[in-house]
């Protein structure tokens, strides 16, 4: 009968734990461990600390993501670059197009003769561009 009283609650508030924690532990650090455990705790993303320290206790794996402001950076000039050659490849295309449908066979290849000299020192420039994205990627990302 004991057990039928103590499943059946009257009272209000939350639901108790099926299983809750109870036990409880202290200890102390230095200056030098706390600041240690706390920046692992801030550079792990976790919002709780007590979590944090069961999952270090029972090695659980803790990911930590760094961002480096330079590589970030770096990395959307890449891409506006990229998007810039796209736009001047669609509107080389239509260049062409233009050239042979409102000049003459010699003046279009006039005119495109000067756009070939562009384009060659575009290609420079971009093997310039690959050239340094590699040196980037060489020195200063981990893989």
């Amino acid at each position: 009968m004991d057990a039928k009283k103590n499943n059946y609650r009257k009272k209000g508030g939350r639901k108790p734990k099926t299983n809750p924690s109870i036990h409880r532990h202290v200890f102390r650090l230095t200056q030098e461990e706390n600041d240690k455990l706390m920046s692992l705790f801030e550079s792990s993303g976790m919002v709780n600390k007590a979590k944090f320290i069961i999952s270090l206790l029972f090695a659980r794996e803790i990911r930590t993501v760094i961002i480096d402001k330079g590589t970030v950076d770096f990395y959307m000039r890449l891409t506006s670059f990229y998007s810039q050659f796209r736009a001047i490849g669609v509107n080389y295309n239509q260049l062409v197009k233009l050239l042979y449908t409102h000049f003459s066979e010699k003046n279009a290849a006039v005119f495109l003769y000067k756009l070939e000299k562009q384009t060659a020192e575009m290609a420079v420039l971009c093997q310039k561009i690959i050239k340094i994205t590699e040196e980037f990627d060489r020195n200063h990302l981990k893989k």
